[in-house]
C-alpha cells in the first residue's frame, strides 16, 4: 500500500504542477489579449475622431476643389467602408486608404490659395494632423500588443493552451499601399 500511495502522491504532484503551469500560461494569454483589446480600443477612438472630422473637411473643401470631386467622393466611400467593416482586416484596409486620400486632399489644397487662407480649413487641417499623429501612436501600440499576443499564441508550449482555449491571432494595422512606404522625393528647384 505504501508504494501505491507514493505513486498517487507523485501523480497528484505532477498534476498540480501541470495545472499551475496551465493556469499561469492561460492568465498570460488573457493579459496579452486584454492589452490587444485595449490597444485596439485606443486606436478606434482616434479613428472615430478622424472619421468625425471628415464631413467637416469635405464641406469646407467642396466649394474650392471643383476638379477634385472624385477624391472627395472616394473619401466619403472609404469612410463608410471603415465604419461598416465587419472585421479588423477590412477596417484596417479602409482606414489605410482613407489616410492616403486625406493626405491627397492636403497636398491638393496647396493649389487653392483661398482654401489655404480659410481659418476653418486651417483649423481642420491642424485637427487632422494632430489626429493622424495620435493614430500613428495608437497603431504602433496596437501592433506591439498584437505582436506579443501572436507570439504567445504561436510559441510552444503556450500554443497548445492557446489552441485549447480558442485564442486567435490578431491582424496588424499596416500600410496597404506600397507607394506610402516610399521615401518622398524632395526638390528645391
Amino acid at each position: 500500500m505504501g508504494e501505491n500511495m507514493e505513486l498517487l502522491l507523485g501523480l497528484l504532484g505532477i498534476g498540480l504542477v501541470l495545472g499551475v503551469y496551465v493556469a499561469i500560461v492561460y492568465n498570460g494569454l488573457i493579459s496579452k489579449k486584454n492589452l490587444a483589446d485595449e490597444a485596439f480600443s485606443g486606436m478606434d477612438v482616434q479613428l472615430k475622431r478622424r472619421s468625425d472630422l471628415i464631413p467637416n473637411l469635405i464641406e469646407t473643401v467642396k466649394g474650392y476643389m471643383t476638379h477634385e470631386r472624385g477624391t472627395l467622393e472616394k473619401v466619403t466611400e472609404y469612410r463608410a467602408r471603415a465604419q461598416s467593416a465587419q472585421n479588423p482586416e477590412d477596417r484596417f484596409k479602409a482606414e489605410s486608404a482613407l489616410s492616403g486620400l486625406i493626405g491627397n486632399i492636403m497636398v491638393v489644397s496647396e493649389n487653392y490659395p483661398d482654401l489655404k487662407a480659410s481659418s476653418n480649413f486651417d483649423s481642420l487641417q491642424s485637427e487632422l494632423a494632430s489626429t493622424e499623429d495620435q493614430i500613428q501612436l495608437a497603431r504602433r501600440y496596437y501592433n506591439g500588443a498584437a505582436r506579443d499576443l501572436n507570439i504567445a499564441i504561436e510559441q510552444f508550449p503556450s500554443n497548445i493552451i492557446a489552441k485549447q482555449f480558442n485564442f486567435a491571432l490578431r491582424p496588424y494595422f499596416e500600410i496597404e499601399d506600397a507607394k506610402d512606404r516610399e521615401t518622398p522625393k524632395v526638390s528645391f528647384q
